[in-house]
């Protein structure tokens, strides 16, 4: 993979809870951003925004196993911004609300 790609991936591992722009991502890799979405498009086979949305997703999952914390609080330290296309795109992504989702795990926990 492009060295390029891997650092803005890097970046944007490291900028997950704040709102970042593709301009910030290329400026900070000296490329413009339409060649940065051409180039990541590429390496990756997915445009910049679904590959850092679906990082967040992940983020946002993680956070739900592992932690006790409101669903609004943890699309904040995700970096989504919006709850309900958080809700949305977590069920899209996993079958069940974030809600759900972290209920199952809470309980194991509590189960312990």
């Amino acid at each position: 993979m492009d060295q390029r790609v891997r650092s803005v991936i890097a970046f944007m591992r490291t900028n997950l809870d704040r709102a970042t722009s593709v301009s910030e991502m290329a400026a900070s890799v000296q490329l413009s951003p339409s060649h940065l979405r051409q180039l990541f498009n590429q390496e990756t086979g997915k445009p910049v925004a679904r590959y850092l949305r679906e990082l967040r997703l992940d983020r946002a999952r993680e956070l739900l196993e592992t932690t006790f914390l409101s669903v609004k609080e943890i699309a904040a330290r995700a970096g989504l911004q919006s709850i309900n296309h958080f809700v949305t795109d977590f069920k899209k992504a996993h079958g069940v609300t974030p809600a759900q989702f972290a209920a199952r795990y809470r309980r194991t926990a509590r189960a312990r």
